[in-house]
C-alpha cells in the first residue's frame, strides 16, 4: 500500500510478468529458494557470531565489524529483495518535489482472487522477521544486566535494524493508514462486546413492551405486553 500526500492507495508492479504464470499454483512450494536462504542466513549468522565470538576470537573490533556487516546485509536484503519476492511487500522512504519526506508502504494485490505468494515462503519470512528481533531484545537485556557495556551498542544496532524491517512490513501488511494501536484496541473491543452478547443471550428471550397509538383526539400511548420475536416460531 502506498501512502502519499493525497492519502491515496495504489498498486505498484513489484514483480515480473512471468511470476504470474504456472508457478502461482504451487503455493505450498518454495519458489525462491535463494531469497529464502539469505532471508535467514544473515540474521541468524549475526546472532550466532555474537554468541560464539568471545570463545572464538579475542578481538572485539573484529567481532563487532563482522556482526555489523551481517546486520547491514540483512537489513538491505530483507528490505529490498526478500520481502518483495517472498510475500509481495515492500516499503521505503521518498522525498517529493517540495522536499517533504514520506514513507511508502506497498502490497501486491493478488491476481483474480488467487494468492501470488507461497505459503511456505510466507511462513519462513514472518518467522524469521519476528523471531530474530525478539532474540536481539533478549540479548540486549542480558548485556545490560551482565554489565557488558561494550556489547550493548552492537545489540542495540541489531534491535534497531531488524526492528525497523519488522515495523515496516507490519505496516505493509495491515495497511499504511491504520494505526497499530487502534487495530489492537478495535480487536479487543470487538471480542469484549461479543463475549457480553453471548453472556446475555438468555435475557433477549424475555418479553418486551411495545407502544400502540390509539386514534382520536387524545392520542395516548398504550403499552401492551407482547412476546419477543426471538421466541416466535
Amino acid at each position: 500500500m502506498r501512502q502519499d500526500s493525497n492519502d491515496e492507495t495504489e498498486d505498484v508492479s513489484l514483480f515480473d510478468a512471468d511470476e504470474d504464470g504456472p508457478r502461482v499454483n504451487k503455493k505450498k512450494n518454495i519458489r525462491h529458494p535463494i531469497a529464502s536462504f539469505f532471508h535467514l542466513f544473515f540474521r541468524v549468522s549475526a546472532i550466532v557470531v555474537y554468541l560464539v565470538c568471545e570463545f572464538v576470537s579475542s578481538s572485539f573490533i573484529a567481532c563487532m565489524v563482522t556482526i555489523i556487516l551481517l546486520l547491514s546485509c540483512d537489513f538491505w536484503a530483507v528490505k529490498n529483495i526478500t520481502g518483495r519476492l517472498m510475500v509481495g511487500l515492500r516499503w521505503w522512504n521518498q522525498v517529493d518535489d517540495d522536499g517533504n519526506s514520506q514513507w511508502v508502504y506497498e502490497s501486491r494485490k493478488a491476481t483474480q482472487g488467487k494468492k501470488s505468494t507461497s505459503e511456505a515462503e510466507s511462513r519462513i519470512f514472518w518467522l524469521g522477521l519476528i523471531t530474530c528481533p525478539i532474540i536481539w531484545v533478549i540479548l540486549a537485556f542480558s548485556a545490560l544486566f551482565s554489565f557488558k557495556v561494550k556489547w550493548l551498542a552492537v545489540v542495540i544496532m541489531g534491535v534497531v535494524l531488524q526492528g525497523a524491517n519488522l515495523y515496516g512490513y507490519i505496516k505493509c501488511k495491515v495497511g499504511s493508514r491504520k494505526n497499530l494501536t487502534s487495530i489492537a484496541t478495535s480487536y479487543l473491543g470487538s471480542q469484549f462486546l461479543r463475549q457480553i452478547l453471548n453472556d446475555n443471550k438468555p435475557l433477549l428471550k424475555k418479553s418486551y413492551y411495545g407502544c400502540q397509538h390509539i386514534p382520536g383526539p387524545n392520542r395516548n400511548c398504550q403499552k401492551e405486553e407482547t412476546s419477543s420475536p426471538l421466541i416466535q416460531k
